[in-house]
């Protein structure tokens, strides 16, 4: 027996679904006005994936699964077309939906409103692909999709605007046109962002007029339709869609879950569809942590019945919480997606050595497999013995687990067991660049796989200074921190040592950190990490990547060499060929290694005002922008040999590694898996100066 509550719904759909008893069959044409109601009964849907019509009428998309899609249509075809083809037919649509994250804000990845020539969608796939297509079938006219997309998760590879927006999708899902999702005040033309992620319901419009080839889309938190669209667009469907065309709604998640739910729709050809009454429609379920299934069992139980399942619930609560970790409050305000700690372990094999992977100064480093999920990550153990406090780190973590670019290592998640902390990252099958730069390589790496490379790490660089809502100062920009995807596609890593920035503030003085060979001189100088000072990190990447040497080396020479001043010696000499990775056996493309090693030269300069800004690094990268003709020496300010301009000679410029003795004693603090890491914070002493570096704050 239906409830109070859910029987208003049920009398709406009795009321609208009349003409689909006149639905027309394949050869009919529906007459113009004519209204299809779309009640959700599995009697006229066709579902694919984890779609389901919940007991009280709702559709369910997703639930709260990773990696998860789900789709439903309408089970007939539409006819779009007349029989003799030509233009297509004009179409209205309105729908009542909500997006429940799994965690607050932090939603993933959205759904569409769906014409497809197929009801199956077959090899579609879940995450950024939205349940709709593949990596393989982007573009491809003969699809036959139009959608529009209410997209919660900004991806770079389709150029999405923001994670909170609305798309026209059509033959891919890189979109024609696509705005924020928001309503415009009455005679105003300020817009006021409706947030999609917010678990509220909101009522969607999609209108195309096929004389005028436009398109509309409305979207309100209220049953009233309003009268300026958000989105506009001209376009002509009439080459997308064929005669016949299935119509309904996809969904996807990805590493951050969402539930996707379409409470009411109506539809129509060639009229107005009927606007939804947002106060009859039925509830949403309430969360029981297990996905929103609740509603589905739908089984009326005796008080006896009740009283035991209840006592069985108990029992199960209390068993679970004395086994498991209390979760203090603090906790529930942390993303992105916390991970089970038995998850993690089932993952890794109970954290074995056999699928160890590295490890440094803050721990461990594993490869495992998500048993849901097949997921291949690597999982971070951090010690206890840490000396950051635990919700300090966990706080920073819900910042940067929010970055979101190509070229950056995706922090999927994190687990806290006590005093443990552990992070969960995408797994990087080829590890990281400097096993293909120094030593015994496992493989060399071509000049055009280099290239590639520090073209990406640029992006992704620029990408944390100046694109994301603060500015990010990586502080520990190196080799061992670039890991290489499965396509060798470089990607930044390692965000232990981050800081953040409102963009134009001014940083704060901190404990200097970071890599011997990589620090900025002025860092020992202010303790205040910037952009330019990543910036010189980024030049000595950029030589190590060339020359295929560290930026510091003892081991093949008497004396130690300093790769930066003898890349400008070779310079000077005019052989600066010879510098070039050796391994390479002269297969480069010279005018490409004589930009990058001049750029790493000025990118290494000692005077950050001189370096240029990231972008344009990326910009000279790019081709877009000319490097200046004479490349300036390290220092700025002396000649190679004997000094000029009132500055100092090559022997006593001093850059932040050119004292072997400091070398020989200090190594730096850093998050890496390098062996041996230490923290400055104990106040190691510089010969040059006596003063501890842990002064500089």
């Amino acid at each position: 027996m239906a409830s109070a509550q859910t029987l208003p719904f049920f009398l709406w759909v009795v009321i609208l679904i009349a003409p689909l008893l006149t639905t027309p069959s394949k050869t009919q044409s529906p007459a113009p006005g004519e209204i299809f109601s779309r009640g959700f009964t599995a009697a006229n849907l066709s579902f694919g994936g984890g779609a389901e019509v919940l007991q009280n009428g709702i559709l369910r998309l997703t639930n709260d699964s990773l990696r998860a899609l789900g789709h439903a249509f309408y089970s007939s075809p539409v006819r779009f077309k007349n029989p003799s083809g030509g233009r297509a037919a004009s179409f209205s649509t309105a729908f009542a939906f909500s997006i429940v994250p799994q965690y607050p804000s932090l939603g993933g990845h959205g759904f569409t409103f769906a014409i497809s020539r197929s009801r199956e969608l077959p090899g579609a796939l879940p995450s950024q692909y939205l349940g709709l297509m593949n990596s393989s079938d982007l573009g491809n006219f003969s699809n036959h999709i139009f959608a529009v997309e209410f997209d919660t998760v900004q991806d770079y590879d389709f150029a999405d605007i923001n994670d909170n927006h609305i798309g026209v999708d059509i033959n891919s899902l890189a979109s024609n046109k696509s705005v924020t999702a928001g309503i415009f005040a009455e005679n105003n033309s300020t817009l006021k962002e409706i947030y999609l992620k917010s678990g509220a319901v909101i009522q969607a419009w999609v209108d195309y007029d096929s004389l005028k080839n436009q398109l509309d889309v409305r979207i309100s938190k209220s049953s009233v339709k309003p009268t300026r669209a958000v989105l506009s667009f001209n376009v002509d469907l009439s080459e997308v869609f064929e005669d016949y065309m299935f119509v309904g709604f996809t969904a996807s998640t990805g590493l951050l879950a969402s539930c996707h739910y379409i409470m009411g729709w109506s539809f129509s050809i060639n009229g107005q569809a009927k606007s939804l009454d947002l106060s009859s429609l039925p509830s949403l379920p309430s969360s029981d942590g297990n996905g929103h299934k609740g509603l589905i069992l739908g089984v009326s139980f005796s008080a006896s019945a009740a009283m035991i399942l209840l006592a069985s619930v108990a029992f199960y609560i209390v068993r679970k919480t004395w086994n498991s970790d209390v979760i203090e409050p603090w906790e529930l305000e942390v993303g992105p997606h916390r991970f089970p700690y038995e998850e993690l372990r089932k993952a890794t094999h109970g954290f074995r050595d056999k699928e160890l992977l590295g490890f440094g100064g803050f721990g461990r480093v594993y490869r495992g497999i998500l048993p849901n999920s097949n997921t291949q990550v690597a999982v971070k153990r951090i010690l206890n013995g840490s000396k950051q406090g635990l919700q300090d780190f966990v706080s920073e973590v819900s910042t940067i687990g929010r970055l979101r670019h190509r070229n950056l290592v995706q922090l999927l998640g994190w687990c806290r067991r006590r005093s443990d902390l552990l992070l969960v990252y995408d797994f990087m099958p080829n590890g990281s660049l400097d096993k293909y730069l120094f030593d015994e390589p496992k493989s060399i790496l071509s000049w055009e796989q280099r290239f590639k490379i520090i073209k990406g790490v640029a992006s992704g660089l620029l990408y944390l200074h100046e694109e994301w809502e603060q500015a990010v100062i990586h502080r520990d920009i190196k080799a061992a921190n670039v890991l290489l995807d499965a396509e060798l596609n470089g990607r930044l890593g390692d965000f232990g040592l981050a800081k953040l920035y409102e963009h134009g503030a001014n940083p704060t003085t901190t404990r200097v950190v970071g890599t011997l060979g990589y620090l900025a001189p002025e860092l020992t100088k202010t303790g205040k990490p910037t952009t330019a000072s990543d910036v010189f990190a980024f030049g000595a990447l950029l030589l190590e990547v060339v020359c295929g040497r560290r930026p510091v080396e003892q081991k093949a020479l008497p004396e130690e060499l300093i790769l930066v001043d003898w890349v400008w010696e070779k310079w000077t000499l005019g052989s600066i060929l010879e510098v070039v990775d050796p391994r390479l056996g002269g297969q480069f493309n010279e005018v490409e290694a004589v930009m990058l090693l001049k750029l790493g030269l000025i990118c290494s300069n000692s005077s950050p005002q001189i370096r240029p800004s990231t972008r344009q690094v990326v910009r000279y990268l790019e081709g877009e922008l000319v490097l200046p003709e004479k490349a300036l020496p390290p220092d700025g300010n002396y000649d190679i040999k004997k000094g000029s301009g009132g500055g100092t000679g090559l022997d006593d410029c001093t850059h932040s590694y050119r004292s072997s003795s400091y070398y020989d004693k200090v190594t730096m603090w850093s998050s890496t898996m390098d062996e041996g890491d230490h923290d400055l914070e104990a106040g190691l002493t510089s010969p040059a100066s006596g003063s501890s570096i842990s002064d500089c704050r």
